[in-house]
């Protein structure tokens, strides 16, 4: 079974059954809140505002909170966001149109585990703070 970045070996069918055995039980799914904190536990994050959502950004934007704190868009790979969303379609959907094509991809936050969103921050948060080649 392929093994990355967190992947704990759960099929999107085990995954489920997980939710459902954890009905109830808050401290299995990842919030808004803990979104916020681990985000600015990161280095150099900093939070500002970006339209009705919260960015948060290093030397650019890797992650939004929307209003309601239930989902967030992270920056991905196009790679990465293909894996991330065929590995769990209940957690992540490419953002539509160009956007998405870029690799921003939408994530249910009830539909992830704490480390499945620490996971998900510091690999959107490293393509953040990697330096762009000089033209």
């Amino acid at each position: 079974m392929i093994r990355a970045g967190g992947f704990d070996g759960m099929t999107a069918g085990s995954r489920a059954s997980r939710g459902n055995e954890n009905e109830g039980k808050n401290r299995n799914m990842a919030s808004g809140k803990d979104l916020r904190r681990m985000a600015g536990a990161l280095a150099g994050t900093i939070e500002a505002p970006h339209f009705d959502r919260a960015a948060f950004k290093v030397a650019r934007i890797y992650v939004t909170l929307a209003a309601d704190r239930r989902t967030a868009n992270f920056k991905f790979t196009p790679d990465e966001q293909e894996f991330k969303c065929m590995l769990a379609p209940e957690a992540f959907a490419p953002v539509p149109g160009g956007w998405g094509r870029q690799g921003w991809t939408t994530a249910t936050l009830a539909a992830m585990s704490a480390a499945e969103l620490q996971d998900a921050l510091a690999t959107a948060w490293r393509h953040a703070v990697a330096r762009r080649p000089r033209r």
